[in-house]
C-alpha cells in the first residue's frame, strides 16, 4: 500500500507538470496510464467509482 501510494503521487506529479507544459507525447500518455493504474489500486478507487456512477446515473435526468 505504501509503495502504491507513493507511485500514485509520483505519477500524478509528473502528469501534472506534463499537462501544465503542454508536453503531450507518448511519454505523457504512458504516465497518465500508469497514474490511473496505480490510482485504481488505492483506497481512492471506491469513491471515484461511486462518483462516476452517480454522474452517469444523473445524466438521463438532465
Amino acid at each position: 500500500m505504501a509503495v502504491t501510494v507513493s507511485l500514485v503521487l509520483l505519477f500524478g506529479l509528473v502528469l501534472f507538470f506534463l499537462l501544465r507544459s503542454n508536453s503531450l507525447s507518448w511519454g505523457a500518455a504512458f504516465v497518465a496510464v500508469m497514474f490511473g493504474f496505480f490510482l485504481a489500486s488505492t483506497g481512492a478507487s471506491g469513491p471515484i467509482n461511486d462518483l462516476t456512477t452517480a454522474v452517469i446515473d444523473a445524466i438521463p435526468d438532465l
